[in-house]
């Protein structure tokens, strides 16, 4: 164990976290440079194409350093904030962290949470300015952030690039000497302890998981099962990642590997469970909790024969992915679908994009929402409600409690006050300002998860030129002053259009929806009329007229009253049509009044 170094790389997103990473696995001679491509650890193709790290993929590198052969086990991690769990589960499963940052942009948002993790366990920080090379970088002013932020000195600090190699040996080199080398906790004759921090799913082996065995040692065919979810399985096949899976005879403790469980059952491997004997289990690690869906929205095929298939791929991106969840649901509108819980935006973009590309589904994806607790005065019976057409329509008699975020805005000076122009429409509170630097501030807020989804981070982008950065964390729920807002045509709801929407804003966005919607849907034979109603009153109306056909227009000459008697049995038909008020909503309009939230 004492030539094992495990770290990981932690940074803001796009800092080049996988671009060091291919580098260290040519400096290492993991990968030969014939067989190198860019971003080798990011597997999926649609990681490659928006240069994001989704799926951590742990790897195995051999360095010799002072005559002597080392182990560095590096274990890239996701950067966006949706994953936070799994970056916690990762740095568990190490003694160090690259805290990576890149000279162009300095120390940002999201830098820091991820940070905080490390710290709060203890683990070694080594810091490392990246894309030095770039004519935009501002090398000095990075390690005097740095400096600061760490309490380091500068000389400590390292410049590499991760397009050139530059600086890559010299990092190699700090891991082994930096790092200290993994230890047991436990000494007991025959038995193990490992830390599941990944896994994947195959049709013919099951649930493969990410293991980092921290005492004992796991052979091959050794009974063993998951402490938190009590499934027992036998070892069929375990390995190492060299970046692919090399088979080996047993993984000892300090090692990061793979084991091969057979286990094809959903929900049965999660991030965070302990890997222990049948026999005599030692105890089970602590931080595990259950992933907890803080985003929902409905999925619908836009075929409905496809909905077994739909079926079954969220199914099979359930083993491999268990913070997704689903349930089966049904809409007038749009038909059977379902009701699936993510992590947050990126995990539903992620997760949609998936099902499209792997399966060839043509899916109809409502607009997200978050979930309340609702409690009746009266009953003072509690439920969670997700979906917007459950919410009651009239909240006086209830309490409803929604989830609030805290998070941290860092930007150049000169955009702070344009960007707290935007607070009073989100219902922000600021909490704190600071200056992190000479040029740069940082501002600590509070805002609800529901108006971070409505496009806040995407106004915070476009006042800020592009220069702020944010993070965020879930930290408590506090009362919600929400109604639900319903749309009628033909004055009947349409539980599609139904939203959970801020007292305050209702108006407005009442009156945005019904002229939205009277631009999308076609006229068709019958006086259509939209309303949108909260509050228990109309609050907005629309009307779209029917559409003029001269049923008289074939006819040459001849007796007027047989004109007459087309056009009283043409009134009488739009008569009954009214009566009967069935409007006909074509599938192309939910796509554009989805769109439209979006």
């Amino acid at each position: 164990m004492q030539n094992i170094r495990n770290f990981s790389i932690i940074a803001h997103i796009d800092h080049g976290k996988s671009t060091l990473a291919d580098r260290l696995l040519e400096v290492t001679g993991t990968i030969e440079k014939r067989k190198m491509r860019e971003q080798v650890l990011d597997m999926m193709d649609l990681e490659r194409e928006r240069g994001i790290t989704i799926k951590m993929q742990p790897v195995r590198m051999k360095y010799r350093y002072n005559n002597e052969d080392y182990i560095l086990n590096l274990i890239d991690t996701p950067g966006h904030i949706d994953f936070s769990y799994e970056v916690s589960r990762a740095l568990k499963a190490v003694e160090g962290v690259v805290l990576l940052v890149d000279a162009t942009q300095g120390v940002q948002a999201q830098t820091l949470t991820v940070l905080g993790l490390a710290r709060d366990l203890n683990l070694v920080v080594i810091p490392v300015i990246n894309k030095i090379d770039m004519p935009t970088a501002r090398i000095e002013e990075t390690k005097k952030e740095l400096v600061d932020l760490l309490g380091c000195k500068s000389e400590e600090i390292i410049a590499v690039s991760g397009k050139s190699g530059e600086g890559a040996t010299t990092l190699l080199e700090a891991i082994v000497e930096r790092v200290p080398a993994p230890t047991e906790e436990y000494y007991e004759a025959n038995n193990c302890r490992a830390l599941v921090f990944d896994f994947s799913y195959s049709n013919h082996q099951g649930v493969i998981v990410y293991v980092r065995v921290f005492d004992g040692e796991i052979k091959k065919g050794q009974a063993l099962q998951f402490s938190i979810a009590g499934e027992k399985f036998t070892v069929l096949e375990l390995g190492t990642f060299q970046p692919d899976k090399v088979v080996t005879d047993s993984l000892k403790a300090g090692e990061i590997g793979y084991l091969v469980t057979g286990v094809k059952k959903t929900g049965k491997a999660k991030v965070g469970d302990t890997i222990v004997n049948q026999s005599k289990p030692l105890p089970a690690f602590s931080g595990y909790t259950e992933p907890r869906p803080v985003v929902w929205a409905s999925i619908y095929p836009q075929n409905a024969d496809d909905f077994d298939t739909l079926r079954q791929a969220l199914a099979r991106l359930q083993l491999s992915d268990s913070s997704l969840s689903f349930e089966e649901e049904a809409s007038s509108s749009l038909g059977r679908g379902f009701r699936c819980g993510f992590l947050g935006l990126l995990h539903l973009e992620i997760i949609s994009e998936r099902l499209k590309r792997e399966f060839n589904l043509n899916l109809v994806i409502a607009s997200p929402t978050v979930g309340y607790h609702v409690t009746s005065k009266k009953s003072e019976v509690t439920e969670f409600i997700s979906s917007p057409h459950l919410f009651p329509e009239d909240t006086k008699d209830y309490l409803v409690m929604e989830p609030w975020v805290a998070a941290k805005i860092i930007t150049p000076t000169e955009y702070v006050s344009s960007i707290i122009k935007i607070f009073n429409d989100h219902e922000v509170e600021l909490v704190e300002t600071d200056n992190w630097s000479a040029d740069r501030a940082v501002l600590e807020i509070a805002l609800p998860l529901r108006e971070l989804m409505r496009n806040f981070f995407d106004n915070l982008k476009s006042v800020s030129s592009g220069f702020a950065s944010f993070s965020y964390r879930l930290v408590e729920e506090r009362p919600a002053d929400v109604v639900r807002l319903d749309i009628l045509v033909g004055e009947k709801i349409i539980p599609a259009f139904s939203k959970i929407v801020s007292k305050k804003k209702v108006d407005r966005l009442s009156q945005e929806t019904v002229e939205r919607l009277k631009e999308v849907l076609p006229r068709q034979l019958i006086t259509i009329k939209i309303q949108a109603r909260a509050l228990g009153r109309i609050i907005a109306s629309r009307t779209i007229s029917a559409m003029r056909k001269d049923v008289t227009d074939y006819l040459y000459g001849g007796d007027i009253t047989r004109k007459m008697k087309l056009r009283e049995k043409q009134k009488k038909g739009k008569k009954k049509m009214q009566s009967r008020g069935e409007v006909s909503i074509p599938q192309d309009v939910f796509l554009k009044m989805i769109r439209l939230n979006e």
